[in-house]
């Protein structure tokens, strides 16, 4: 393979059962490197809220009560063979999870870790789903709005190990916006972690229809912004709650280079060539030579649908 090559490696977590520990889920991530190692990874890609089962699905009256899902250090004690490990095995990698700063925000979060074990970047999620009220009548609920804040650091791009990375997380991967964003600073990476159930509050879904938007999400978001996209799942059932699998690959052309077969924990591995990119962006996607910002004013000035702009013709 020619070009700057890297070997990526995406690890899909099954589900993640309330009563499991934190060291218990750090033995699995840790488990992933060994084998990503072995099967020459550099980097592996962690899903999102990783270490825990995914807690927005339950209600609590006082938002205290769900601190024990969030970590306020990173590393902690309980995350540090983690990275231990990958300093020891000389690959990165990129992990969500909750966060709870000192001053008592809760973000929902990413970080790249560098082949040192060293943090390199870190995102906070921006796109939101879900509600903040309590719909009682439900099983699984999903209150991502109730337990994160709207992340404030922006969408950032982070030289790790010589790879320009830019991450995102579940829901932010259906906003082309992301992508461009991330592209327009040289990024040749975007990974990407993600907990998606099948059911919904106020939304139902075929299984076949939805597994074809996340992977059509992915893979416009590559073409379209010339770089390679990483996604990893935490999927199967997890306290009687289903989340899709679907952990890709995708190459600058939009094409599927790697992809898990099943809902469990399953590491999917493949030499990448970030060089790959160049053609698209020297040709089809030459932005200083096609881009016409002057006409996309409307994308930052409107939130919302309206009515048509007036032509004078």
């Amino acid at each position: 393979m020619a070009g700057r090559t890297m070997g990526l490696g995406v690890l899909q977590v099954g589900g993640i059962q309330p009563s499991e520990t934190r060291p218990q889920v750090v033995a699995r991530l840790v488990q992933g490197l060994r084998e990503g190692k072995g099967r020459g990874a550099d980097f592996v890609v962690f899903p999102e809220l990783t270490l825990t089962t995914f807690f927005p699905r339950y209600w609590v009256d006082d938002i205290q009560d769900m601190n024990h899902h969030y970590e306020t250090d990173m590393p902690s004690a309980q995350t540090a063979p983690l990275f231990e490990e990958a300093k020891e095995l000389g690959v990165g990698f990129c992990l969500g999870y909750a966060e709870l700063t000192p001053d008592g925000r809760r973000f929902n979060t990413a970080i790249t870790v560098d082949r040192a074990g060293r943090i390199s970047g870190k995102y906070r999620k921006i796109h939101l789903p879900g509600h903040a009220n309590n719909i009682a009548d439900r099983k699984h609920q999903h209150l991502e709005k109730r337990y994160f804040e709207v992340g404030d650091l922006g969408f950032g791009v982070f030289n790790t190990d010589g790879v320009n990375i830019g991450m995102a997380i579940c829901n932010d991967r259906r906003w082309s916006e992301v992508y461009r964003i991330l592209s327009l600073q040289s990024a040749d990476l975007v990974v990407l972690g993600y907990n998606t159930p099948l059911s919904l509050p106020g939304w139902t879904e075929q299984p076949h229809t939805a597994m074809h938007a996340h992977l059509i999400c992915l893979q416009a978001g590559a073409y379209q912004n010339s770089m390679w996209v990483a996604a990893a799942a935490k999927s199967g059932t997890e306290d009687g709650a289903y989340m899709m699998g679907g952990s890709v690959i995708v190459a600058p052309n939009g094409e599927i280079v790697a992809r898990t077969a099943s809902d469990e924990d399953e590491l999917i591995v493949a030499e990448i060539d970030l060089d790959m990119a160049e053609a698209y962006r020297r040709v089809l996607f030459d932005y200083a030579a096609h881009r016409r910002i002057e006409e996309y004013g409307l994308i930052s000035e409107r939130l919302d649908r309206g009515a048509p702009l007036p032509v004078d013709f």
